[in-house]
């Protein structure tokens, strides 16, 4: 069995910087009230047993949250991070990975499945199983996770929510889904009446980069240069910074991050063909208040993130995703969601660690037992 956690207690601090390059498994879901023996994969201590009292186990009295995952070797290291391991066993939380080489139905027993693989295989294997264990949640079920990784179907809903109150106003800039040959884009463009610059956006997240490959168009004549099928955005000037709203069940916290800036149409005629960019809001740096206009650092209003993200958790069947987030140049309470993404870098969501490990407790609220308190 291999397993990562908090060695602080056996190792010293040191510890701390264990990188881990194998599969993972955080407690078990079988282990009994006996000492386990683990092994660190890919660190310093790769070749050693430990012996860690509790690590891996925990008294019957006690709580005990198994959460099986399914996750790609680089969701484990960017999300399994030590402080997360190290607070969740505190709790009583263990994460068991899901063998692969084995019937889902066979593994467990499991309180919650964590999840975000996109094949087809996989898919039908937990809907089999959610239907066999109805007691266990999944996080998050399999069809909801499929209208967000279409990007015409991800935004229809915010769309028709069409939320404005005394907080503000939010929509989806104007846009056009094009399955046609390249060279009939720019008839569809002209005839929805999209106005340049326009971002172009592969319609399907396919979980690879090419599914985060975006581009701007400048003109007409560039348009056929792209390769559809895609979703085409105007471009809405946002004075260079997107607001990136984390979702995890009902906590909301949202953080700033450079943008592309403002796009001058009145010199659009200088500038033409197609510029490629970058994943704006996973690449790029956060936005520095100090070097920001007033009206562009202010975060949006908390109550209005609060109403968007509870109403999408609705629609969307979602409860762990964040949304991107623009504001209007110029406008104080305009605000237009671009982006909406399952099961993001929570690693990147300030205090991560305490928000998630409280949202599974609440996800099994019959096992809750009082704990002493965690840092």
């Amino acid at each position: 069995m291999k397993v990562i956690g908090d060695l602080t207690g056996v190792r010293g601090a040191e510890m701390d910087e264990v990188v881990v390059e194998e599969t993972i498994v955080v407690g078990s879901a079988v282990a009994g009230a006996e000492e386990t023996t683990v092994v660190f994969a890919g660190s310093d201590v790769a070749d050693e047993n430990w012996v860690i009292p509790g690590s891996g186990v925990a008294a019957e009295s006690e709580r005990r949250v198994v959460v099986g995952f399914a996750l790609t070797k680089k969701k484990v290291n960017s999300f399994m991070q030590p402080k997360l391991l190290s607070l969740a066993r505190k709790k009583g939380i263990f994460f068991v990975e899901i063998d692969f080489n084995r019937p889902l139905s066979e593994q467990g027993p499991f309180d919650v499945i964590l999840h975000k693989l996109t094949d087809e295989e996989w898919r039908h294997s937990l809907e089999g199983f959610q239907e066999e264990h109805p007691e266990v949640t999944v996080l998050d079920p399999p069809y909801a996770i499929q209208n967000v990784y279409n990007r015409k179907s991800m935004l229809e809903e915010v769309a028709a929510l069409n939320l404005s109150n005394s907080y503000g106003k939010v929509g989806v800039p104007k846009q056009l889904v094009v399955t046609c040959d390249p060279s009939s884009i720019a008839m569809e463009v002209e005839k929805a009446g999209l106005a340049f610059p326009i971002v172009a956006k592969p319609l399907v997240i396919d979980g690879t980069a090419k599914g985060h490959e975006l581009s701007l168009a400048f003109d007409q004549a560039s348009l056929s240069l792209l390769d559809p099928p895609l979703v085409l955005q105007e471009f809405v000037n946002h004075g260079g910074v997107v607001f990136k709203v984390y979702i995890v069940g009902d906590a909301v916290k949202a953080v700033r991050r450079k943008s592309l800036p403002n796009v001058d149409r009145r010199n659009l005629g200088n500038t033409e063909g197609i510029i490629p960019f970058p994943r704006v809001s996973c690449a790029a740096a956060p936005a520095d208040e100090a070097n920001l206009e007033p009206g562009v650092a202010e975060f949006p209003p908390t109550a209005l993130l609060e109403s968007l993200a509870k109403e999408l958790c609705c629609r969307l069947g979602l409860r762990l995703f964040n949304i991107d987030i623009i504001r209007k140049y110029g406008t104080r309470d305009q605000f237009y969601v671009i982006d909406i993404n399952y099961f993001p870098g929570f690693g990147k969501m300030p205090e991560y660690e305490h928000i998630f490990t409280d949202f599974l407790l609440k996800l099994v609220p019959n096992k809750y037992m009082k704990h002493p308190a965690c840092a």
